[in-house]
């Protein structure tokens, strides 16, 4: 897995790192017991604060897509790969989604935007069968 971080960008460190972090689990890059780098060592490679990639891992705990202990360090978890969205999900997509329509995107632009992406991850293997 490789992370890249831009130390200058608008978004912060510790969130491009979970948001990649993320984003890896979603295209099948880490799977269920996928070990991360311990914190420090990814600190050291960027040249940042540990306690800024604690703060990625902690939120990735939090999410229940990793599991953090001092035997094993941080593991993407069996949740990663479950059903369960964090519960902030929908917010964040209807926000991600009101600054494209905000910004002139028509409406079928953004769902194919959406179906881009999503095909980008492998979703459309995993159509919802209800």
């Amino acid at each position: 897995m490789i992370l890249n971080v831009d130390l200058v960008a608008d978004v912060p460190i510790y969130q491009q790192i979970r948001d990649q972090i993320v984003e890896a689990i979603a295209h099948g890059a880490l799977t269920e017991g996928s070990p991360l780098p311990p914190t420090r060592t990814l600190a050291a490679d960027f040249g940042i604060n540990f306690h800024t990639v604690n703060k990625a891992y902690d939120l990735l705990r939090q999410e229940g897509l990793i599991r953090l202990s001092r035997g094993s360090g941080a593991v993407v978890t069996a949740a990663a790969t479950g059903q369960l969205l964090p519960s902030d999900w929908t917010a964040r997509a209807r926000t991600l989604l009101a600054e494209a329509v905000a910004r002139g995107m028509p409406a079928d632009d953004v769902l194919q935007a959406c179906r881009t992406l999503l095909d980008s991850f492998g979703a459309a293997d995993q159509e919802d069968t209800r």
